[in-house]
């Protein structure tokens, strides 16, 4: 996820309509009008969220088909993930690589037995298929799905009010996939999304969104957030919002996605390295990175935003905020960014700059707030 700033007329999703009847205020973000808030406001969206279930419009997001027998083994060229291996009915977290090891865009993958459902960040979604259209082509065929909405569903009540319309969903555990008939269309669904809340994305067809997402939002459980409870949910979560905390000049190792990187892709792995940038992201992985991403918790009521230097004790610059707010559930500020390796140790004491003075803030554990993924 990322927004960017061009003079191209702003795009809508088939939501649009819905969002302005529900009384959402609308803002530039990505090419698109999207939500931000609705009447309800950001921070009791937020809570609703956590405490019962949001719906989000995340429909300006890239979705594509690869088809064929080899597109595993083709996607695998560009990612420094396992797919191969990726079992039918599940979803895995991926990252696009350049050259140099930096991150051209965070993504999702899904098999679906005869091909592979991938979906981009919107702000990267014109890059991201032009990447595959030019590598993967003539391995497999790079299907861009235009014609598909896509619809969060994030909460503790998610799998409730889901199971009241597709009984079968109850099944799903955290990162499995189905497709699954929904208000009459036929839908992808995983069981997955960007708040650390259990829940659901779904990808239907665009005729039918509006239809989806009135009986959702029919549901006791049920209201429509925006993207400002949107970020401030990812953020709690410990979550990257690309283009703030990951970028094409920030590597997975860096920003703390070892984990991501699929140990049968590693130097000792099955398959290592075959895709950009995998000499320097192997190497880094061997001895280390001068930075590292990690989370912040300001030690007074100040916010502390992106783009804020962090300083020592001595006043030399350590490193950046890349992400910063208030997160509700924690009724304090909270923050992401980048500092020296030797500092990134949690409950190392820092400052950032906030106009011009130094606000504490302490390196702390992410996620902020437990995840709540359902694993079965």
């Amino acid at each position: 996820m990322s927004d960017n700033h061009s003079d191209a007329p702003l795009l809508r999703t088939p939501l649009f309509d819905l969002h302005v009847s529900l009384g959402a205020k609308m803002v530039p973000f990505a090419g698109y009008e999207m939500p931000v808030q609705y009447p309800m406001g950001i921070l009791s969206e937020h809570v609703h969220t956590r405490t019962q279930a949001g719906l989000f419009d995340v429909s300006h997001m890239g979705q594509v088909f690869l088809h064929g027998p080899d597109a595993a083994a083709a996607l695998e060229t560009l990612v420094p993930v396992d797919i191969i291996d990726l079992p039918v009915g599940m979803q895995r977290y991926a990252l696009f690589t350049n050259e140099t090891g930096g991150v051209m865009d965070d993504l999702m993958v899904a098999n679906f037995g005869d091909r592979l459902f991938v979906v981009v960040n919107a702000a990267c979604k014109a890059q991201d298929i032009a990447h595959m259209q030019k590598h993967l082509s003539d391995r497999c065929e790079v299907e861009v799905l235009d014609g598909r909405a896509l619809l969060a569903l994030q909460g503790p009540a998610a799998a409730a009010v889901l199971a009241r319309l597709a009984p079968e969903t109850a099944q799903m555990v955290f990162m499995t996939t189905a497709t699954v008939t929904l208000a009459g269309a036929l839908c992808f669904v995983s069981r997955s999304g960007y708040t650390g809340e259990d829940g659901f994305e779904i990808s239907v067809p665009a005729d039918k969104a509006e239809a989806l997402a009135r009986e959702l939002l029919s549901q006791p459980e049920v209201a429509p957030i925006g993207l400002g409870a949107r970020d401030s949910l990812r953020l709690e979560a410990g979550l990257c919002l690309y283009g703030h905390d990951l970028d094409q000049n920030t590597t997975p190792v860096e920003s703390s996605l070892l984990w991501a990187l699929s140990k049968p892709r590693r130097a000792d792995g099955a398959r290592p390295g075959g895709y950009p940038g995998a000499d320097v992201i192997l190497g880094q992985i061997a001895n280390g990175v001068s930075r590292k991403r990690v989370g912040l918790r300001p030690l007074t009521r100040v916010p502390v935003r992106e783009g804020a230097e962090i300083v020592d004790a001595g006043g030399n610059r350590v490193g950046i905020v890349t992400s910063g707010g208030f997160g509700p559930t924690l009724e304090a500020p909270v923050a992401m960014g980048y500092v020296q390796t030797p500092l990134a140790k949690p409950g190392t004491q820092l400052s950032a700059m906030v106009r011009g003075k130094p606000v504490p803030i302490e390196v702390a554990s992410t996620p902020f707030v437990p995840q709540r993924y359902y694993r079965g």
